[in-house]
C-alpha cells in the first residue's frame, strides 16, 4: 500500500525567489549604458519562478524557460501576441526539467523522469524531444548510467556539450562540483569525448570554441577558454572577481557573465570585452540592488537576457503564500510548501504551528490550516522545532535558544499553552499581526546546556528531545507538564554514546521513536543514519533503507527532519540519495541542495522519493486525510509581501 496523508514541508528560499526573464539589447557602446540610454524587456507574466531560460530559433522575441509553477519545474516557452506563458509538454512524467533549449525544430532539455536504483547517483540526464512532430518520441542523449548537467548546444545544433559527473556515484561535492566538459554530436550521443577535465557551465561560441566556469587555483571561480579540437583550456577572466556563468556571443567578441565583487553584495551581469579583456557593468547600472543570473545571448548576438526578482512593484505575483501546493508523485499523497519552517499540526488538523526563518521574524506562529490566517504566539525569532501535543489543542512544544550551536549553549524545551478559542474570534482573525496571549514554562533547566528538537508521547504526558547536557548530543524523556526537577527527577536518560543522536520522532502509536545519529561513525559530524528505539531504550536498531546495500553506502548517509506516517508504518525523512540536480553556484544559498524528501515503511522497504530539485527540502510533517486544493485560500493569496529576500551563496567569499 502506497503512502497517504498530507506533507507539510519547507524549501530554503524558494518561495522568495520572485524571478522574471528579462533582457537587453547590446548597445554599440557598452560603456555607454545607462537606465536612460537601454530597458528590459520582460517576457514572463510575474507568475510563481521563473528562471534557466534561452531565446529560441523559432520565433523572434521567444523564450523558453523553467517554471515552477505548476508545482514542480516544468518548460515553458512564450509565444507572440500571447499574454501567457505556453507549457511544453515533453512527453515525459519528470517533475524535475532543466537548462532548456530550442534549436532547429528540437527541444534539449534536462530530465529526472528516468529512476536510478544505485543510490547516490543524481537522476539528471540530457534528453531530446522534435517539436515538427505532434507526437514525438523523447530521446536520451546520457548513457544510462551517466550523469549530465547543464547543456549547451551549438550554433549550427550540431554539437552539444554538458557538464558531466560521468558514471561514478557521487563523492559529496556540491559547491565546486567535480564535473568535467563533454561534447558529442546531435546526431549520434554515442560518441562522447571529454574535451575540459574539471569545468562546468559550457556555452558555444559557433561549432568550435567553448567557454565554460570552473574555480581557480588562486580562489577565484573564472571563465575559461578551450577549442574542441582538443587544445589546452586558457583562463579568460582575470582574479580579483568571481565570473560565473558564461554565455558566448556568436560574434565573437563578447561573453556575459554572472559577477561577485568585493565589496558589492550582488551578483550582477556584466559584458566581458574578449578583444580588449575590459568588463562592462549592464544590471549594476539598472537594478543595483537586486541579485541577476544566468545570462544567455540571442542567436544574432544583439540582445542578452537574464533572470532577476520582479520587483515588489512588477505586475504578477506580489505575496508569499502561507502554503502553496507542490505536485506528489504519489497519488494519494498531497504535498504544500509552508511559509515557515518545522511545522507540526494540531490534534484536529485545523491548524498548524510553525518557526520563522529562526533570524528576524517571529519564532512561533499558527497558520489555519487552509493558508488563510495567521497569528503569532512567540514574537522573538530565536524559537525552532514545533510540536504540538496529541492531547491539549492549546499546548505547543518548541525549543527556546540558537540552532545548530554547541552542546553546552542555551537552549530550552518549552511548553507554550494558550486558549484556542482566542484563535476563532474575530478581533485575532488578522493576517498574521494579532499576538495570541501564551503562558510559557520552560521545560528544561537553564544550567543544562543544548536542548532541543521536541517531539510529543501520543498521550501528550512525556517529551522526547535532544540534549547536550552531557558533554555529547544524546536523547532525552521528559514530563510535559512538570519538567526535570531540580535534583534530576522528571527526566529519564533515553540514548548515551560520545556521538549525536538528534530529531526524535515519537510514533503516533506510541511504540517507537526514530532519530538520526552519527553513533556508527561518530568521527563523522556529517554522517547521520535513520535509527528507531522504543521508549523504555530497548530495541534500538539502525532502519536499513532499501537500496543502501553496501558500508560503503551506509556511511554516505546524511538522514534528517525524521517523522512518522499518522499510521505509524511509514517514515518520512530528508536524505542525500540523489545527489545534486544542478549545478549550486548558478541560484542563490542552499545549504544542503541534495535534501530531498524520501518515505520509508518502517523496516526500510518501499523507498519513494517525493521531491526532486535543486533546493534543500526539510522539517517535514504529515497528518491523515488529504487535503482539497478547493479548501486552500488559492483565489487571493495570503501571505508576506514578497520582497525578494534571498541570499547569495554563504560560502562564496570575495575575502581572498
Amino acid at each position: 500500500m502506497e503512502p497517504e496523508g498530507t506533507i507539510l514541508f519547507t524549501s530554503v528560499g524558494l518561495p522568495y525567489f520572485g524571478f522574471d526573464i528579462f533582457s537587453v539589447s547590446l548597445p554599440p557602446n557598452p560603456s555607454d549604458i545607462s537606465t536612460q540610454s537601454i530597458s528590459e524587456t520582460c517576457y514572463t507574466d510575474g507568475v510563481s519562478v521563473n528562471f534557466n531560460a534561452g531565446f529560441t530559433d523559432d520565433e523572434t522575441g521567444s523564450v523558453v524557460f523553467v517554471s515552477e509553477r505548476s508545482g514542480s519545474s516544468q518548460l515553458y516557452r512564450t509565444r507572440s501576441g500571447k499574454s501567457e506563458p505556453e507549457r511544453i509538454f515533453t512527453g515525459v512524467n519528470s517533475i524535475f526539467h532543466d537548462r532548456p533549449t530550442i534549436k532547429n525544430q528540437r527541444l534539449y532539455f534536462v530530465s529526472a523522469h528516468e529512476k536510478l536504483s544505485e543510490p547516490y547517483k543524481s537522476w539528471a540526464a540530457v534528453y531530446e524531444a522534435r517539436l515538427d512532430r505532434e507526437e514525438s518520441r523523447v530521446v536520451r542523449l546520457t548513457p544510462v548510467g551517466t550523469v549530465d548537467l547543464s547543456p549547451a548546444v551549438s550554433q549550427s545544433g550540431k554539437l552539444i556539450a554538458v557538464s558531466s559527473h560521468g558514471s561514478g556515484r557521487w563523492k559529496g561535492d556540491f559547491r565546486e562540483l567535480e564535473t568535467e566538459i563533454v561534447v558529442f554530436p546531435a546526431a549520434d550521443p554515442t560518441k562522447r569525448r571529454v574535451v575540459v577535465g574539471l569545468g562546468g557551465w559550457p556555452t558555444w561560441q559557433g561549432d568550435s570554441v567553448l567557454f565554460f566556469h570552473r574555480k581557480a587555483e588562486d580562489g577565484w571561480w573564472s571563465v575559461y577558454r578551450c577549442d574542441v579540437s582538443g587544445e589546452p583550456a586558457t583562463r579568460v577572466t582575470p582574479p580579483g572577481v568571481h565570473a560565473l556563468t558564461p554565455a558566448a556571443s556568436h560574434n565573437g567578441r563578447w561573453i556575459a557573465v554572472a559577477t561577485r565583487r568585493k565589496g558589492r553584495p550582488h551578483r550582477h551581469i556584466e559584458l566581458f570585452d574578449l578583444k580588449t579583456e575590459q568588463f562592462y557593468p549592464v544590471t549594476e547600472k539598472l537594478n543595483p540592488n537586486l541579485h541577476h543570473y544566468n545570462p544567455f545571448f540571442s542567436g544574432d548576438s544583439d540582445r542578452f537576457g537574464y533572470h532577476r526578482f520582479r520587483g515588489e512593484s512588477a505586475k504578477g505575483d506580489s505575496v508569499v503564500p502561507h502554503l502553496l501546493p507542490v505536485y506528489s508523485p504519489v497519488k494519494n499523497l498531497r504535498m504544500l510548501r509552508v511559509h515557515g519552517t518545522f511545522p507540526s499540526f494540531s490534534p484536529d488538523g485545523g491548524f498548524i504551528a510553525i518557526n520563522g526563518n529562526l533570524t528576524d521574524n517571529a519564532g512561533l506562529m499558527i497558520l489555519k490550516s487552509d493558508g488563510s490566517k495567521r497569528w503569532i504566539l512567540m514574537d522573538q525569532p530565536l524559537i525552532f522545532a514545533t510540536a504540538w501535543s496529541p492531547a491539549e489543542s492549546g499546548v505547543i512544544f518548541t525549543s527556546v535558544g540558537p540552532i545548530f550551536e554547541s552542546v553546552k549553549s542555551t537552549v530550552q524545551i518549552a511548553r507554550v499553552s494558550f486558549n484556542i478559542s482566542d484563535l476563532e474570534d474575530s478581533k485575532a482573525l488578522t493576517n498574521g499581526k494579532s499576538k495570541i496571549t501564551v503562558s510559557t514554562k520552560l521545560l528544561t533547566r537553564t544550567d543544562k546546556g543544548n536542548n532541543a528538537f521536541p517531539s510529543c508521547s501520543p498521550d501528550g504526558k512525556k517529551i522526547v528531545f535532544r540534549s547536550g547536557r552531557s558533554g555529547y548530543k544524546n536523547l532525552y524523556i521528559v514530563d510535559s507538564v512538570n519538567g526535570e526537577g531540580e535534583n534530576g527527577e522528571g527526566i529519564f536518560r533515553l540514548t548515551e554514546g560520545d556521538w549525536i543522536d538528534t530529531m526524535p520522532n515519537w510514533s503516533p502509536d506510541g511504540e517507537l521513536i526514530a532519530f538520526s545519529s552519527n553513533r556508527h561513525n561518530p568521527a563523522n559530524a556529517d554522517g547521520f543514519g535513520l535509527y528507531l528505539v522504543r521508549p523504555d531504550g530497548t530495541g534500538l536498531r539502525r532502519v536499513h533503507i532499501e537500496g543502501q546495500d553496501t558500508d560503503a553506502d551506509l556511511a554516505k548517509e546524511r538522514i534528517n527532519h525524521v517523522c512518522f506516517s499518522p499510521d505509524s508504518k511509514w517514515l518520512l525523512f530528508t536524505a542525500n540519495f540523489g545527489a545534486v540536480m544542478a549545478e549550486t553556484i548558478s541560484g542563490p544559498n542552499q545549504f544542503q541542495p541534495y535534501g530531498d524528501l524520501y518515505a520509508c515503511r518502517v523496516d526500510g522497504s518501499g523507498l519513494v522519493r517525493l521531491t526532486c530539485n535543486q533546493y534543500e527540502n526539510g522539517t517535514p510533517t504529515w497528518k491523515s486525510g488529504v487535503v482539497s486544493l478547493e479548501e486552500l485560500s488559492l483565489a487571493e493569496p495570503i501571505g508576506d509581501k514578497l520582497r525578494g529576500q534571498f541570499d547569495e551563496p554563504l560560502w562564496l567569499s570575495c575575502d581572498i
